[in-house]
């Protein structure tokens, strides 16, 4: 029988143009996946597009566009850059492809008729950017405990999921599957978090609809993370266990960013117990690229374009350089002194002399 590998990258947010972040990421799978191919694995390597929830269509709106016309346009950029970098990518998932509806709406009804989501009203603090619910104990002086901009108070309406009741379920898993989430530094900050106690999750929105709608409910759209999350098994073709979906889930590892450790890391597993589908077999949080010691800031002009490197240097070398340059798992500080350094030392002469002797060697020999 073949041995299959199925790795994913987190899906990026259209409300955005990649950068720097969203390609080390990106590469890391796909060195991994070729690696993977050289020993005779099926792989299946997913990317794709998060387009859905407020702050897609507030951006939409104020740019005079439908949602779906933004994403459109954006969705272009990612997958210009892809190709510009040579991932080998089996498969794009869009959120708001037919596929990826259907498998979010089946979840939600499975869910639902276990009796883990009921109808109920919220009232919370919510950052719009993040897509997060806070309580008020959470906030840093105010602000968004995450990125650190205003919040809202909101109260409407919503469906919940009961994560509450998987909490216990939960902390046994990660306890008997050391290798479930990685680095240990990410293993420790979920253990911690869930064992403050975990609250039943809001899961519907009605202030806006650019969404999945609820099935049966089409006042309220499906939480932007219910969403997301589910396109790990959308893309195989869930609920449809015979094809894709029967031969790599569960995926073998989740590469994401640390600042999303939680989502994929308690709200997915929870919602797969839930669900009576296995559990992913590794959820890989790794750092932040820094550009000088920043974090990466679109609004704050701290921006890496991948696209700029690649065409300054050529793809192969930002290649290299990402996944020489940092410790993986730990934070890595970009800086185009380095880019260079590396450039002249490791690639123009230690390589390039190194194939300009052995092409001399092999010329005079022939």
């Amino acid at each position: 029988m073949t041995a299959r590998f199925y790795i994913t990258t987190p899906i990026y947010y259209v409300n955005d143009v990649p950068h720097i972040g969203h390609a080390y990421t990106t590469l890391a799978c796909d060195v991994m996946a070729r690696y993977k191919r050289t020993r005779g694995f099926e792989v299946s390597f997913l990317t794709g597009t998060d387009e859905h929830g407020q702050k897609v269509e507030k951006a939409a709106h104020a740019k005079g566009e439908t949602p779906l016309e933004l994403a459109d346009r954006v969705v272009k950029r990612f997958q210009s850059l892809w190709d510009k970098l040579n991932i080998s990518h089996t498969d794009f998932i869009r959120t708001s492809q037919e596929r990826h509806k259907l498998a979010v709406q089946e979840i939600f009804r499975v869910i639902e008729a276990k009796g883990d989501i009921y109808l109920g009203e919220y009232e919370d603090w919510y950052c719009t950017p993040c897509e997060t619910f806070w309580t008020e104990t959470q906030l840093l002086d105010g602000n968004c405990p995450d990125c650190g901009r205003p919040t809202d108070k909101l109260k409407e309406e919503s469906y919940f999921f009961r994560m509450s009741k998987y909490q216990e379920q939960l902390l046994a898993h990660i306890d008997a599957n050391p290798d479930f989430i990685q680095p240990k530094t990410r293993r420790n900050e979920i253990i911690s978090f869930v064992r403050e106690g975990l609250r039943d999750l809001s899961i519907s929105r009605t202030t806006f609809s650019w969404g999945i709608p609820v099935p049966n409910n089409e006042k309220h759209v499906i939480y932007v993370w219910f969403d997301a999350l589910t396109n790990y098994i959308s893309a195989l073709g869930y609920p449809n266990r015979n094809g894709d979906f029967g031969k790599f889930w569960p995926c073998d590892v989740h590469v994401i960013g640390k600042d999303i450790t939680r989502f994929h890391c308690i709200f997915w597993p929870a919602m797969l117990m839930s669900a009576g589908v296995p559990l992913p077999k590794t959820v890989f949080g790794h750092g932040f690229v820094y550009l000088r010691g920043q974090k990466l800031s679109k609004s704050r002009g701290v921006v890496v374009d991948p696209l700029e490197a690649a065409d300054a240097f050529g793809p192969s070398a930002l290649r290299y350089f990402l996944m020489r340059e940092g410790t993986y798992g730990r934070d890595m500080d970009f800086t185009w002194e380095r880019f260079r350094s590396r450039y002249d030392s490791e690639l123009a002469n230690d390589l390039g002399n190194l194939v300009s002797r052995a092409t001399a060697m092999v010329a005079s020999t022939s």
